[in-house]
């Protein structure tokens, strides 16, 4: 082989590997863009059926009237999206009442792939009303074990009883109204504290924490916190970032500009409540449900 030939060859050699290396990073850029779309597919109807499953678990039949006939004031839908609740997730819900109006859309929500803690009132406090509460909770539960079987029920009475859920297990800790009651009857800081931190141990690392309250405004004073069973935002935050949350976002979801939270019996004077007179009962439900922050916080 001459010279020139010998070049010619090296140069045709030299080009094809080029080709080659082209053409295999080409393949490469068109499976990786094939995996991505792939993925954002899969996500997308992941979602849709996320989706579709809150929607069937909110319009369920065991939902009784009056309960379905407050989500136009309580948005479960959208608080529970902002919340990034998921099927396949462990949730503990903080006292859910006698009533459980968020355990009957979450039980059916979780039931299939996830887990729901209900960390309940104390069946022996020396309230009524929590004795009761849990009491009636418990009940409801017996009563559609197709729903709720799977529930397991908690106790959270801070101080004393904190244990919600097995430490570092839960992807979620909703809590919704409650907080004003640790507060409240000389609660304070302590019991507030009490609670988010025990809420933080329960979660995994980067678990969340969701909180809905009834809010006070800022340029009322804090005094008010003690009676009106209303709080201030900026009050909420400041104790779950001591307990070592980060608070990631805000909602205005459940926010009511109608609400002056200025009423003679506290937040107990708007529906659902309305201890009002018969004459003032048009006034206050005109107004509809509280003001209410909606914090979502992270656990680092």
């Amino acid at each position: 082989m001459n010279a020139i030939t010998s070049e010619k060859f090296k140069a045709s050699s030299t080009n094809s590997s080029i080709i080659h290396r082209l053409c295999s990073v080409g393949i490469l850029s068109i499976g990786l863009l094939f995996s991505l779309a792939s993925t954002a597919a899969e996500k997308a109807d992941a979602s849709s059926t996320n989706a579709d499953l809150l929607d069937s678990a909110i319009q369920s039949a065991h939902r009784t009237t009056e309960q379905k006939a407050r989500d136009v004031f309580r948005h479960p839908a959208e608080t529970l999206r902002f919340f990034e609740v998921e099927p396949n997730m462990t949730v503990v819900e903080i006292w859910p009442g006698a009533s459980g109006w968020y355990s009957a859309i979450l039980a059916p929500y979780l039931r299939e792939e996830g887990k729901l803690y209900a960390a309940q009132f104390n069946e022996k406090s020396e309230a009524a009303y929590f004795r009761e509460g849990r009491k009636n909770y418990m009940e409801m539960l017996r009563d559609n074990r197709a729903v709720y079987d799977r529930v397991t029920v908690t106790t959270f009475d801070p101080p004393a009883f904190l244990t919600v859920a097995p430490a570092g297990t839960a992807d979620r800790v909703l809590t919704f109204r409650n907080a004003h009651n640790w507060y409240m009857r000389g609660g304070g800081d302590a019991k507030i504290l009490a609670a988010f931190t025990a809420f933080h141990r329960a979660l995994k690392p980067g678990g969340i924490l969701g909180v809905v309250d009834h809010r006070l405004p800022e340029d009322q004073p804090s005094s008010k916190q003690e009676t009106s069973g209303y709080l201030h935002q900026d009050y909420v935050i400041k104790m779950a970032e001591q307990a070592g949350f980060t608070l990631v976002a805000s909602s205005e979801i459940n926010a009511n500009p109608k609400d002056t939270a200025d009423h003679a019996h506290g937040v107990w004077t708007l529906p659902p409540s309305l201890r009002v007179d018969e004459a003032e009962r048009e006034k206050y439900s005109a107004i509809g449900e509280s003001d209410r922050m909606t914090l979502k916080f992270v656990k680092k």
